[in-house]
């Protein structure tokens, strides 16, 4: 649902269900997803599309694969641990959420040598490696909240704004149920003498609003790569998407409704579960100008995702002098089928390796978030605008390094992920560091990350300035940082 309009994406029917949903914030939430990576790749800033000769190759860049010259196994549990801080009309809040996950299971198959017996075994089709792998690409995972007082705007003025511009239907019952709390009433009359309506409450009230997100977005990907005279390398795969997203979010009202005169709490309560899966193409070359240096290229298709969301909400009205309690629901929850199209992906970099002693690698990538698309409902073209007008393409940028201290390796990195959003919001930065251990067959990474990114909530969202009564309003901000730190762990053995 739309995150900066939590109370207009609702549904309520089969039916009705789409006519004042807006799923553009759902789909960059699930276009916003990683490519999975091993601890060592995670640790250089995942800057790998020109590495080669790790299992991350299976699910970034396919030709890495033709650089393995032995089968390998590997598994990669991770932790992470979150903070969310807010500011909300100048007071603050913070909120923390810790959970284990698999990051990354991955096996890599080697084939013998494709050169026939009496030609030259350092040129032609050298190899040709499968890979399978389990990668998680998004982490829902998430505790947020903020709490203020709003002397501005109550929620009572956008339920009336409702009435007034697209009043008392079964799509949004919104304004109706705010007007059976007595939270709204009739104010005045337009040049056609429809009745306009007002908020019955008192222009400073205290809100909080808290939100619970779990879930997260995973892929299965089976890929080939090949080694051509130790100069070219090339591979292609697929991946299977799987997408999870659950949100509980509560939003709280207290201030004093001046027609009965009495304090009242409101309570408004949205559910949202979406489940999806979908498919994508990956295809990638390296290649070697010289020994000592890998130039990569990658790119990844759109992912095409079918997407089931059950969404549900209520509302609920007490009225603290009066002993007075009303409460309104949707009931269901009520389920709606859509097909979601993220965007692509196009990406270069380069690695340049120093003997035996290590590597310095670099990437470029572009987004192309503008390119996602919606389909398969009513509403479907006014979010596809509204895609268009919100989200820029973005560039992210990565960097890392690997030495190596005889069997021990040190590496580092650093990750940054342009912001699709066009004037608000902020990039991710990420930094990471991790150690590794060779011994014969056995080998062993950790590597911890740490990100931080900035980005806006609004409970509610007005379209006009004013309200029926000429006052000026404008929509509440909550301005939110999370940070994020992970810690991952990789062991394998190659055989």
């Amino acid at each position: 649902m739309n995150l900066k309009n939590i109370f207009t994406g609702v549904a309520f029917t089969a039916i009705t269900f789409t006519s004042y949903a807006q799923y553009n914030q759902d789909a960059l939430r699930f276009s916003r997803s990683q490519h999975g990576s091993t601890s060592r790749i995670k640790a250089i800033g995942n800057s790998s599309i020109a590495v080669g000769g790790d299992a991350s190759a299976i699910s970034n860049n396919p030709a890495g694969l033709g650089f393995f010259n032995s089968s390998e196994f590997s598994l990669s549990p991770e932790l992470n641990f979150s903070t969310m801080s807010s500011d909300y009309f100048g007071s603050s809040e913070k909120s923390k959420k810790n959970t284990f996950n698999l990051s990354n299971a991955s096996i890599v198959f080697n084939t013998k040598s494709r050169v026939p017996n009496g030609y030259d075994t350092q040129r032609g089709l050298l190899n040709v490696n499968f890979g399978i792998s389990y990668t998680r690409t998004n982490n829902f995972f998430q505790n947020s909240s903020f709490a203020g007082t709003n002397k501005n705007s109550s929620i009572a003025d956008y339920y009336a704004e409702i009435a007034n511009t697209q009043g008392f239907t079964k799509a949004n019952p919104l304004a109706d149920w705010a007007f059976d709390h007595f939270l709204i009433d009739s104010v005045a009359v337009d040049n056609q003498n429809k009745p306009l309506y007002g908020g019955n409450v008192a222009t400073q009230v205290k809100q909080l609003q808290d939100r619970i997100n779990t879930g997260g977005q995973s892929e299965i990907n089976f890929a080939a790569g090949s080694n051509i005279s130790n100069k070219f390398y090339i591979g292609m795969g697929i991946g299977i998407a799987t997408l999870r997203y659950n949100s509980e979010t509560n939003f709280i009202e207290n201030g004093d409704q001046f027609i009965d005169k009495s304090e009242y709490n409101h309570f408004f309560r949205t559910n949202q579960n979406t489940t999806g899966s979908g498919f994508n193409l990956k295809l990638g070359m390296i290649y070697k100008p010289v020994e000592s240096v890998r130039i990569g290229a990658n790119f990844t298709s759109p992912t095409y995702y079918t997407i089931e969301d059950q969404f549900s909400m209520d509302t609920e009205t007490n009225y603290l002098d009066l002993k007075k309690n009303y409460t309104s629901s949707t009931g269901g929850p009520y389920s709606f089928d859509y097909n979601l199209r993220t965007p692509l992906k196009v990406g270069g970099g380069i690695a340049v390796f120093i003997q035996q002693h290590g590597f310095i690698s670099a990437d470029i990538e572009y987004v192309d978030y503008p390119g996602m698309k919606l389909e398969g409902y009513a509403g479907e073209s006014q979010d596809n605008a509204l895609i268009a007008n919100l989200y820029q393409g973005a560039v992210n940028a990565r960097v890392g390094g690997e030495a190596k201290l005889d069997n021990l390796y040190l590496r580092a990195g650093y990750n940054y992920q342009g912001n699709p959003e066009k004037g608000i919001g902020s990039p991710i930065h990420t930094v990471s560091g991790g150690l590794g251990y060779r011994m014969n067959n056995f080998f062993v990474d950790a590597t911890f990350t740490s990100s931080s990114h900035n980005y806006s909530v609004f409970p509610y969202e007005f379209t006009q300035s004013k309200t029926a009564e000429g006052e000026s309003v404008y929509s509440p901000e909550a301005k939110m940082k999370s940070k994020f730190n992970n810690a991952f762990l990789t062991v394998g053995f190659k055989f």
